[in-house]
C-alpha cells in the first residue's frame, strides 16, 4: 500500500476514515453470508475458494490496469508464502464461523496485533519494550475472557478464527519484509493467485454441489470481501495506518448487529468484556507504534 504520513490534510484523513468503515461493513456483510453457507452444509474450503475466484477476477482487473500482468515479482519466494498465509487466515475464519457467533470469531481475530508484535521480533528484529509486551498480554488475557477455557461455552471451536489472526499476523510481518519492492497490484494478483491455486486442490476433498441460491450467496461473499480489501487499499492511500487502525475496530459493531438480525445471537458479557480488554491492547500497540515511528524519524533528521 501506498504509505501516507500523520500530517495528511484532514479532508483525506477523514475520506479514509470513512472508507475504513466502509469496508468493515463489506467484512461483516460477508462474513454473515460465509456464516450462512456454513450452517447450510458447505465446508470451509469450498466457501472460500468461491471467494477467491472473485478475488482473483478483481486482481486480474487491479493488475491490467496497473500494468503489472507480466511483471515477475522481485521476491517471488515471499509472495508466494504471502498468499499461502493469506488464504490460510481465510479458511480457518471461516471454519471456525461454522461454530461460533460472528462477534466471537470477530473478536477473537483482533489478537492478531499481538501476534505481529511477537513475529516482529523473530523475522525483522525489531526490538520490543516492556509496555507493547503488557499491551501483548493484555490481548491474550481478553482472548481467555471471550474463550473461557473450561466453560463448555467455546472450547477448541475458538483455535480456529486464534490461528486466522496468526496467519493474518504472518501475511502483515511478511509484507513489511517484501518492503516496497513491488506494486500493489502486484502483490494483491500474487496473493489471490496462490490462494486460488492452493484452494482448487483441495476443494474436491469434501466437495458439495451447492443449489443456485448457495452459489449466488457465495459469489456474494466474495464480491464483499474483494470490494472490502479493494477499499481498504484505498483508505491507506488517503492517510496513514497508524490514524486509520483504530477504526478498523468498529466491524465488531457490525458483526454484532448482523448476528443478532440474522441469526438471532447475541454475544454476552464475557464477550464483550474480552472484546473490549483485546481491543484495548491493540490501539496501545497502535499508539506505541506511532511513538516508535516519530522516534525514528526524529533521529533521522
Amino acid at each position: 500500500m501506498s504509505a501516507t504520513t500523520t500530517d495528511a490534510a484532514p479532508e483525506r484523513v477523514l475520506r479514509g476514515i470513512l472508507l475504513i468503515v466502509a469496508s468493515v461493513v463489506l467484512f461483516s456483510v460477508s462474513d454473515a453470508m460465509a456464516k450462512l453457507l456454513r450452517l447450510q452444509g458447505l465446508p470451509a474450503v469450498e466457501i472460500a475458494w468461491l471467494r477467491y475466484i472473485v478475488f482473483v477476477v478483481l486482481a486480474v482487473g487491479l493488475a491490467a490496469h496497473g500494468r503489472v500482468l507480466r511483471q515477475r515479482p522481485k521476491r517471488l519466494r515471499l509472495q508466494l508464502l504471502r498468499g499461502v498465509t493469506l488464504v490460510g487466515s481465510a479458511v480457518l475464519f471461516v471454519a471456525g464461523l461454522g461454530h461460533l457467533q460472528i462477534a466471537e470469531a470477530t473478536a477473537i481475530t483482533y489478537i492478531s496485533p499481538g501476534f505481529v508484535t511477537a513475529l516482529s521480533i523473530v523475522f525483522l528484529g525489531e526490538k520490543v519494550g516492556l509496555r507493547r509486551w503488557a499491551a501483548v498480554a493484555a490481548g491474550f488475557l481478553g482472548v481467555l475472557i471471550v474463550i473461557r477455557p473450561g466453560s463448555g461455552a467455546i472450547q477448541s471451536a475458538a483455535l480456529f478464527p486464534l490461528a486466522s489472526a496468526l496467519c493474518w499476523a504472518a501475511t502483515i510481518v511478511i509484507t513489511r519484509r517484501m518492503g516496497a519492492g513491488d506494486r500493489t497490484e502486484t502483490t494483491v494478483l500474487w496473493s489471490a493467485g496462490t490462494g486460488l491455486v492452493i484452494l482448487s486442490t483441495l476443494v474436491p476433498f469434501g466437495f458439495v454441489v451447492p443449489d443456485l441460491a448457495q452459489l449466488g450467496l457465495g459469489l456474494a461473499h466474495g464480491i464483499c470481501s474483494s470490494l472490502g480489501q479493494y477499499v481498504v487499499i484505498l483508505a491507506y492511500r488517503q492517510a496513514a495506518a497508524s490514524v486509520l487502525a483504530p477504526f478498523s475496530y468498529v466491524q465488531l459493531l457490525f458483526s454484532t448487529t448482523l448476528g443478532w438480525l440474522i441469526f438471532a445471537a447475541v454475544p454476552d458479557g464475557g464477550t464483550l468484556l474480552g472484546a473490549a480488554v483485546i481491543i484495548g491492547s491493540g490501539l496501545y500497540t497502535v499508539h506505541r507504534e506511532r511513538v516508535r515511528a516519530r522516534e525514528r524519524l526524529a533521529t533521522r533528521a
